[in-house]
């Protein structure tokens, strides 16, 4: 920890007192004092602020050379110091992997541009310099090099861990009220292209690679794993964590009812009814991995989804595995720009819609927290809307005219 009254310079890090504080020359490892700053490894003993009057580990007490204590600045924590405090309390929260992964990304992300536009390392960053003008200037240079998205979940980030250090008196108040907020862009559903896009691709994963209804070719095609992953995306809307952290034993029930136990978004579980047909793909792939890796184990709580070497498939890859039996299948101009995988799910979830789901279940089955997002793929169907269109009398009465009863 830090802190400077009147400046920091290179190589300062104590405080000289005057007669009032006993003539002492506080320093570190012999360093000259500065004036006005001090770190303070612990408290100082028989020393008050004539300010406050108190005596509090962790304070600084300045005064200019021969004049008497007449302030108390308190210690302001390194920013890397708060963000550790940060995490540790929201552990009881039992936030997945995934949303600290996401927390820390945007805490660093942003540090990262606020230190290189004041010229010093990110871990010598203290609190007290995230003011509402220097966080204006870090975010704007933010926003510069990413999406609408990525800023407003980062303005999110940092919004709850400054409201966490007021709460912890580590600054006065939150900051983050003066730095605009991008305005949420309307969420729309992005499902796959085509009326018959879907079966298209199941068909030609479901072939194989250089097979009739294929285009192109792979030197060792793997139809059993590239068929499960478009069956998990079109007909059970997981999405790419959900996919990787499946294991051979989520698949639960007797024969006829089973469901695929999920861990979803936020580390909430759900359990999706599945076809045998689903169960057979599994068990199909399940056996081709044995045949292909004859010395991995396969446990119930084994990964399931492996790559090419029997290892559990990551995140990059799952993504160029389906991009791949997109272009494989001639459709790679049938999907929407930047949702490859998560375009399966939009396309489970839009389908549910058309043949009548309701946005509870459409918010069941897909793990949404909200059912604000559910209702979206109702509203892009257009199926509630033409139902209300279909019902007004003027239309009635229109047939009426056109079509007159003979």
């Amino acid at each position: 920890m830090r802190l400077c009254a009147g400046g920091w310079p290179d190589g300062a890090a104590g405080l000289e007192f005057g007669s009032d504080a006993g003539g002492q020359s506080w320093g570190v490892d012999g360093v000259a004092a500065h004036p006005r700053c001090m770190v303070v490894p612990e408290p100082i003993p028989n020393v008050t602020c004539d300010g406050c009057a108190q005596v509090a580990e962790g304070a600084v007490f300045a005064a200019e050379a021969g004049a008497s204590v007449g302030c108390c600045i308190h210690v302001s924590m390194l920013v890397s110091e708060a963000c550790d405090g940060f995490f540790a309390a929201r552990r009881p929260r039992k936030d997945s992997p995934h949303t600290t992964v996401a927390y820390r990304r945007d805490l660093a992300g942003v540090a990262g541009v606020f230190a290189a536009e004041v010229g010093r390392p990110v871990g010598e960053l203290v609190l007290d310099e995230l003011t509402p003008s220097s966080l204006r200037v870090a975010f704007g240079v933010f926003a510069d090099g990413h999406a609408r998205s990525s800023v407003s979940r980062a303005w999110s980030t940092w919004n709850q861990f400054l409201m966490f250090c007021v709460a912890e008196g580590w600054l006065a108040g939150n900051p983050m009220a003066a730095v605009a907020r991008p305005r949420p862009t309307p969420l729309s559903p992005k499902p796959l292209r085509g009326e018959d896009t879907p079966e298209r691709l199941l068909s030609a994963v479901a072939v194989g690679s250089g097979a009739v209804g294929s285009v192109g070719r792979v030197r060792d095609p793997w139809p059993e794993r590239d068929l499960l992953v478009m069956a998990l995306g079109l007909v059970a809307g997981l999405r790419s964590a959900e996919m990787r952290g499946l294991v051979v034993g989520s698949l639960v029930g007797r024969r006829g009812e089973q469901r695929l136990h999920v861990r979803g978004k936020g580390s909430r579980d759900r359990s999706i009814p599945v076809e045998s047909v689903l169960v057979d793909i599994v068990d199909r792939y399940v056996a081709s991995c044995r045949v292909r890796f004859p010395l991995a184990r396969w446990g119930r709580s084994e990964l399931l989804v492996r790559d090419r070497r029997g290892e559990p498939i990551g995140r990059g890859a799952l993504e160029y595995l389906v991009s791949s039996c997109f272009r494989r299948a001639g459709l790679h101009d049938r999907v929407p720009r930047g949702a490859s995988l998560h375009a399966l799910r939009h396309t489970f979830a839009t389908r549910l819609a058309e043949d009548g789901a309701t946005a509870s279940e459409i918010m069941v089955l897909l793990g949404h927290a909200s059912l604000a997002t559910s209702q979206n793929y109702i509203d892009a169907t257009g199926r509630e809307q033409r139902a209300a269109v279909a019902s007004s009398r003027t239309y009635r009465a229109l047939g009426d005219v056109v079509r007159p009863a003979d």
